[in-house]
């Protein structure tokens, strides 16, 4: 990592990750571009579960273009937080350049996740990850670099998958939902 690792210099406008120490403090930036390897060190993220107000919870398949887990299903979308933008700011983003809509009622349900995990090509994931839910305002219009495929599905059709056939799903969806149990449906109803 040299001096990428131990940069702390940046805007929001370029395209890094924020690096974490053990403990999640802050250690510096790196290029996003750069970062994902068979040595990922510990960087900060957030994964984002849609909801609709009739409990349907979004599964997006992921571009075959992407480095990691490519063709695999999980949850709405993910991304990595720039220096000096908040997670819900993250998110917004992400929403609008991933799945071409805006959220609301953004909430932390997994504040303290965390996870590593080795995609088939080797390439790790080492990211500590709050998980949220939110409210999408509209229908999705997929980024195709991002997003090859979506389907809204029940939370016990989505809890079912991740305890019959886990591989289908990425490894982070999988934690996330044995870690959220049967909340996941009712989560709009809770935010009323």
């Amino acid at each position: 990592m040299g001096t990428a690792a131990t940069r702390t210099a940046g805007t929001a406008d370029e395209d890094h990750v924020i690096l974490l120490d053990s403990d999640g403090s802050p250690r510096g930036l790196a290029p996003r571009a750069t970062v994902h390897s068979v040595d990922t060190p510990l960087h900060l993220a957030f994964s984002c579960h849609l909801v609709r107000e009739d409990g349907a919870v979004l599964l997006t398949r992921r571009a075959l273009s992407k480095r990691t887990w490519p063709g695999v299903w999980t949850n709405a979308f993910c991304g990595h937080p720039r220096q000096g933008e908040s997670l819900e700011e993250a998110i917004s983003r992400h929403a609008s350049g991933e799945l071409g809509l805006q959220v609301r009622e953004v909430r932390p349900v997994l504040p303290d996740f965390r996870y590593r995990a080795v995609d088939a090509s080797g390439i790790v994931e080492n990211e500590i990850c709050p998980v949220f839910t939110a409210i999408p305002q509209g229908e999705p219009v997929p980024s195709p670099e991002e997003v090859m495929d979506l389907r809204w599905v029940t939370a016990d059709e989505l809890a079912a998958l991740a305890r019959l056939a886990p591989w289908t799903l990425s490894p982070w969806a999988v934690a996330q939902l044995e870690q959220l149990g049967d909340r996941l449906g009712r989560l709009p109803a809770e935010t009323s």
